[in-house]
């Protein structure tokens, strides 16, 4: 019997099917991170720091920060190779009523991303079909529905769709900057001498800092990774490849499309467009642009969903196994925790009903800084406490690696609650009730 063969077997049986590999990983990765952010954040970023060379360097320290990050998070995802990702992480690290929360936040967070993945992807939609302004919510909660529906037949099918949406969305970026590099317009290097206006070290690093923080956020979701590691073949070997790989692909695609864009756009006129990918394809593609944006936007938002939604469940069935909400840990016959992805589906389809998405996009962000914190001090608690623990694969440079990225994550929560004491508030409120459906939950299950 094969493998492959052995892991169909378990899923038959109600187990999650160990039938997944490295170009999953990278796949996963990839759909998961990529999104509208690197059409329409370039456009900012030149405004904020106006220099050919600042533009392309914070892009690169933005994923120097994220690849980092994932090499703590492949250092617990390889030693603890179980599905629930940072659940799992924080739960033997701090105990089990720290997991819940943290696995409660993982869980909202995930539906948010989804909620604004099928949102977006709605507008897109309707907007190519003709039907914009109509509809949207309709076409939202449907996209939805044909991923529930294709995640229902099991992981097979589910996973093949991501590797079909990644390639698609990497190859529609590829045309695209192949059109900009194609096109006979300003290089680059007529363009290296422009700076921005102001002087003095602080005038400098304050938009610097600003934009790094925007793009540290286009590069969250090379974690989406870690909530596999159950079903991978091989997860020792394959994780810290899929993470480190997967980051510095995406660094490439993002250097890669600033550089198409700098090549058909002045920085003055990137740092006036709010659509770059838009104000680029019009340039070099003519009266195909906006479709061809409109596509590729679609592309990035359909991949994100499927991408996140296979995770999200996952979450809640680690959690279930665990003896809370033990109905979400029933597995199909092929793979698919179904009373999960029920539940995960439910909670995205109250958010993309609710009317209040910017609100809880707001608060998914905090979430997220939270949890970073929380992981990145769970590479220090576990080294300290389990030295013996076998580690497959260890971050490169501890502790200080792991110092810099908890204080960067650390430096962004406060910068995100002092810019938004609402929605930290928000944010600790569905913390708080975390703890009493823990102790709930413990008692029924007792």
């Amino acid at each position: 019997m094969t493998e492959e063969t052995a892991g169909q077997g378990k899923a038959a049986r109600g187990q999650l099917a160990r039938i997944l590999g490295l170009g999953f990983g990278i796949a996963v990765i990839f759909g998961g991170t990529v999104g509208v952010g690197i059409l329409r954040l370039p456009g900012t970023i030149a405004g904020q720091l106006g220099s050919v060379w600042l533009i392309l360097l914070v892009w690169v320290l933005g994923g120097l920060y994220a690849l980092l990050g994932a090499a703590q998070v492949a250092e617990l995802g390889a030693a603890l190779p179980e599905a629930g990702g940072f659940y799992v992480y924080a739960k033997r690290a701090f105990g089990p009523a720290a997991g819940f929360a943290t696995g409660w936040a993982d869980w909202l967070n995930n539906c948010a991303v989804v909620a604004y993945g099928a949102v977006a992807a709605g507008e897109y939609l309707t907007a190519l079909l003709g039907w914009e302004g109509r509809w949207q919510v309709g076409v939202s909660l449907g996209l939805l529905g044909l991923f529930c529906g294709l995640h229902w037949f099991g992981l097979r099918l589910s996973s093949g769709v991501q590797k079909v949406t990644s390639s698609l969305t990497a190859a529609t970026f590829l045309v695209l900057a192949g059109a900009c590099f194609l096109h006979a317009g300003p290089t680059l290097a007529m363009q290296v001498g422009v700076r921005g206006t102001g002087s003095g070290l602080i005038a400098a690093l304050v938009p610097l800092v600003a934009a790094l923080r925007a793009i540290v956020v286009t590069y969250d979701g090379w974690y989406e990774a870690i909530y596999f590691t159950e079903e991978d073949t091989d997860a020792a070997k394959h994780l810290p490849r899929a993470m480190i790989g997967g980051v510095l692909l995406v660094m490439g695609l993002y250097l890669l499309m600033n550089a198409a864009f700098l090549r058909v756009l002045s920085v003055a006129e990137l740092a006036g467009s709010k659509l770059a990918a838009a104000d680029a394809a019009q340039r070099v593609l003519g009266a195909w642009s906006g479709s061809f944006v409109t596509v590729l936007s679609l592309l990035t938002l359909l991949s994100l969903m499927n991408a996140v939604l296979l995770g999200a469940p996952r979450i809640l069935f680690a959690i279930g196994r665990d003896g809370l909400f033990a109905g979400a840990a029933k597995v199909g016959p092929g793979g698919t925790p179904r009373a999960a992805l029920v539940a995960s589906a439910g909670l995205v389809a109250l958010f993309i009903v609710s009317g209040r998405f910017d609100d809880i996009i707001a608060v998914a962000a905090i979430l997220v800084a939270a949890m970073y914190c929380v992981n990145y001090t769970a590479v220090f608690v576990l080294r300290l406490h389990e030295p013996e623990m076998a580690r497959p694969f260890r971050a490169w440079g501890y502790p200080w690696t792991t110092g810099l990225v908890l204080l960067g994550s650390l430096a962004f929560l406060i910068a995100d609650v002092q810019e938004d004491r609402v929605s930290a508030v928000r944010a600790l409120v569905l913390l708080g009730v975390a703890l009493p459906v823990y102790w709930w939950r413990g008692r029924v299950r007792n």
